[in-house]
């Protein structure tokens, strides 16, 4: 299959899954993960009407903003993301979904162009309390979202989280409940959050039965990941 018959298995997959669990058609976005895929790539899906795309690799991103600059491509940063970073993120792209202290948020905030509008963030959660994964564990969850959601050149738009991986439906839905749950004691407590990123090719299913509004997808759109990045340069995580 090429990539816009691999685009329309994933809309298919997520229709069916909306309809099974009772969400609104169309409620749950999808997020190409583009990461180590070249530009033809990226112009192939976006030519089959994929427009928002993920990056990890922060040079490599910038490569290919540059070469897809005549396109509407929206920019979504979910890499790991540090202090000499936070330029060029808040720069170039139009979604950050990594923010796990207040430092980086600040950051962000701070170098953000007046021309552009707020860049968007979520939270990133470590969910499952992996000592391995980046995230603010929940305990400090709320205390950082009030104060991203302070500043002045963000918008903070909800949480994400990369659940430990686990096998069967109802063991995939624990964590991604507990981060719903959060999102809700979070929005109760006044912030305005619409954005529950969560969910990738494995647990699609359990994610939009938990309420994810973003599914993060790469391999069933653009087939098998490279081992390193399109621009053939390994990126300091």
């Amino acid at each position: 299959m090429d990539i816009a018959q691999r685009l329309q298995v994933v809309h298919e997959r997520l229709r069916a899954a909306e309809h099974r669990f009772g969400r609104d058609p169309g409620s749950v976005k999808l997020l190409a993960v583009s990461k180590t895929q070249p530009v033809s790539a990226i112009r192939a899906a976006l030519a089959a009407g994929q427009h928002a795309f993920g990056e990890n690799y922060l040079q490599e991103a910038l490569d290919k903003q540059q070469a897809l600059a005549d396109t509407p491509a929206e920019w979504h940063f979910i890499g790991a993301l540090q202090s000499n970073k936070t330029r060029d993120v808040a720069g170039h792209f139009d979604w950050c979904h990594t923010v796990d202290r207040l430092k980086i948020a600040r950051r962000l905030s701070q170098q953000r162009p007046e021309e552009r509008p707020p860049l968007n963030v979520c939270i990133q959660v470590n969910i499952s309390g992996e000592a391995s994964k980046a995230g603010v564990l929940p305990a400090g969850a709320a205390e950082l979202a009030a104060q991203v959601a302070e500043l002045p050149r963000l918008r903070l738009r909800g949480l994400m989280a990369l659940p430990a991986p686990a096998e069967g439906l109802a063991a995939q839905r624990r964590p991604l409940a507990a981060l719903r749950e959060l999102q809700e004691h979070l929005v109760s407590s006044g912030l305005a959050l619409d954005t529950l990123s969560m969910g990738m090719s494995g647990d699609l299913e359990a994610a939009v039965a938990e309420g994810a509004t973003l599914v993060r997808i790469g391999t069933a759109i653009f087939g098998p990941r490279q081992t390193t990045p399109a621009n053939g340069k390994e990126n300091k995580r």
